[in-house]
């Protein structure tokens, strides 16, 4: 296929973001129709009691019974900060896709998507969990920079390469505001051919929901708050799922080790790491029939469909 190159966001900054870089793209992203717009909002991470974030909570992830073990998970994004004491003993498959730049986190995003889907069960001190799968194997993709931006090629090469992994579960947390691009559509169709499920962002832009995600064969996050209502930067219109995207607590660099922040970035995670759940219950749980058992399984809410999908995701409780 032949079509435009565009450029491919984290959804979202954080404090330690790169923000003359940001305006600079945006400008750029804004000019070639992509319309990035509203990111993350940062937080300080403060010291959190013994128990779980809002988000796992709402997911029924503490309750179940499973851990994603056997499960490979690749979250696409910045990277991982490797040496991050969370994840000590964790065995990680990674790769760079972009030009000059190693794995190794300079950004925070991936780290925190990460941490999300496949973080540990019990964090050192007086931390709350605020990881899904804990036992997944982490597959970390570096396919934006430590600026938080990308391209079309490198979001692609990250993908065949999770693929190629035969990785179960691929989370996206990046985007822009672009049409529906065949290449994305190809790719997501590639993996649930071989037993994949991409699973990516809405996006933030407070409008239609942006590639990847507005792919037919990519199942797109909204984003919902603590009270379980849409937050008001998700995208609508193509959305099959949500999850929780405002106020999440999780890893970061270090020395920080620990950050709250918001987008539906947050939210895809989430999915990620109950889809990994999931997929440890049933060997058949793979590509459309992982979509299908997420959505079927999904909490409902009382708003459009375009805004929540079939709903909230939920951990399996077998």
């Amino acid at each position: 296929v032949i079509e435009p190159e565009y450029f491919a966001f984290a959804l979202g900054d954080s404090a330690e973001f790169l923000r003359g870089f940001l305006k600079a793209t945006e400008t750029i992203a804004k000019e070639m129709g992509s319309g990035y717009a509203k990111h993350e909002s940062a937080d300080e991470a403060g010291t959190l009691v013994l128990g779980n974030t809002w988000g796992l909570t709402a997911c029924r992830v503490p309750t179940s019974p499973r851990s994603g073990v056997g499960i490979k998970v690749a979250v696409l994004d910045t990277g991982m900060y490797l040496t991050h004491p969370d994840f000590v003993g964790r065995p990680v498959v990674s790769q760079s896709f972009v030009a000059g730049q190693a794995v190794m986190d300079g950004n925070g995003h991936g780290t925190h998507c990460i941490g999300t889907s496949c973080g540990t069960k019990t964090p050192p001190g007086n931390i709350q969990r605020y990881g899904i799968g804990w036992r997944a194997n982490i597959y970390a993709g570096k396919v934006l920079s430590n600026a938080g931006s990308g391209s079309t090629a490198t979001v692609l090469a990250g993908m065949n390469w999770a693929i190629a992994n035969r990785c179960q579960v691929i989370s996206m947390s990046l985007g822009a505001q672009t049409p529906v691009q065949a290449a994305y559509t190809a790719a997501g169709q590639s993996a649930l051919n071989n037993g994949c499920l991409i699973i990516a962002a809405a996006g933030n832009a407070g409008g239609p929901t942006g590639a990847p995600a507005n792919s037919p064969t990519i199942m797109s996050v909204a984003a919902l708050d603590q009270n379980l209502v849409p937050a008001n930067f998700s995208n609508s219109g193509k959305v099959e799922i949500a999850g929780p995207g405002v106020g999440v607590f999780s890893s970061w660099l270090m020395p920080q080790r620990y950050n709250t922040i918001s987008g539906t970035s947050m939210a895809t995670p989430h999915v990620a790491g109950c889809a990994a759940l999931w997929a440890e219950t049933n060997a058949n749980l793979r590509g459309m029939n992982l979509w299908r058992k997420l959505t079927s399984t999904a909490r409902p809410l009382p708003f459009p469909p375009a805004k929540v999908g079939a709903g909230l995701v939920q951990a399996p409780q077998i």
